[in-house]
């Protein structure tokens, strides 16, 4: 409780009354706070109760004005409120996350069978090897503008047009790629992407391990791997396209973990993700799941 005199000289206040032991009761201080010029030193008699404060005359006379009361609760300074201080914005929040996440896998696997499937589709995909390259431009496009643009990810329907578009364009990429390998090994990495994409998030909610202070570590090491693809592309041999498919799975793995913790919080997590951003966090995840199924389908493909 800061208190400043008025009849003051000069901007300053008034001499704190002294302290002497005789002037108050058995176990009773004054806990008063006086405040000394303009600036934010204070100078505070011991601290006590003030109900057992025994008053003397001699303070007053000094100049020091005293108060009685109960004393002021303690306050934290510093700390902010989380955006998931509430536990139901939080199970909201991973409820959207995960259904939206859902909703993207099904039309993706819906696309990719038809690819597979569809005798006229599977044949004009693979004879027009153009169309690939286009959606993977457009797929492009999009993470940039979803990432770059808060609007475009936060309005709705804004953002959930955005997010159709952009898995309808992924699909399709996927569907064009799946062409290539037979049906049976698309099988076995789409089976083997829902195990380790399952393990992976449980592992994550069960962990006390915060994956989250390592996004520095990931970025660099997703550029090494981008060196290495390079170096693939270059030496064009299966041993070495084998090591890079499993060093980009280890890679999405830890990022999968890596997401499922912003999304889930809580006290073992440095970071989190704002509630505001459940399609962002859908489009995190589902983007590690694509890439974990196509690096797992070429690590099939390759060894068959």
């Amino acid at each position: 409780m800061d208190q400043t005199n008025s009849n003051s000289n000069g901007g300053y206040g008034p001499y704190p009354p002294p302290y002497n032991p005789q002037d108050y009761g058995e176990s009773s201080h004054t806990g008063v706070c006086y405040q000394v010029g303009k600036g934010n030193v204070a100078v505070v008699s011991p601290p006590g109760t003030y109900d057992n404060m025994v008053h003397p005359e001699g303070a007053a006379a000094a100049g020091g004005n005293q108060q009685y009361g109960q004393a002021p609760p303690d306050y934290s300074y510093g700390l902010e409120d989380s955006g998931f201080s509430d536990a139901a914005i939080r199970r909201g929040f991973i409820r959207k996350v995960y259904l939206t996440l859902m909703i993207q896998l099904l039309v993706t696997v819906g696309i990719i069978c038809s690819f597979l499937y569809w005798d006229t589709l599977r044949k004009w995909a693979w004879t027009n090897y153009w169309f690939s390259y286009s959606m993977m431009a457009a797929v492009l496009v999009l993470i940039v503008a979803m990432s770059c643009c808060d609007n475009l990810r936060r309005q709705v329907p804004l953002n959930f047009i955005a997010l159709g578009l952009f898995t309808i364009a992924e699909g399709l990429m996927l569907g064009s790629v799946a062409v290539y390998f037979d049906a049976e090994a698309v099988l076995w990495a789409v089976g083997a992407t829902a195990l380790v994409s399952f393990a992976l998030s449980l592992f994550a909610m069960q962990s006390k391990w915060d994956f989250t202070v390592l996004n520095g570590s990931l970025w660099v090491f997703a550029w090494t791997l981008f060196s290495f693809a390079l170096l693939c592309a270059i030496l064009r041999s299966q041993y070495v396209y084998i090591v890079y498919a499993c060093l980009g799975t280890l890679l999405f793995s830890l990022y999968l973990v890596f997401d499922t913790q912003l999304i889930l919080g809580g006290k073992h997590r440095k970071y989190e993700v704002s509630p505001e951003e459940y399609v962002f966090a859908a489009l995190n995840l589902y983007l590690d799941i694509v890439s974990l199924f196509l690096l797992l389908l070429q690590i099939i493909g390759l060894c068959r």
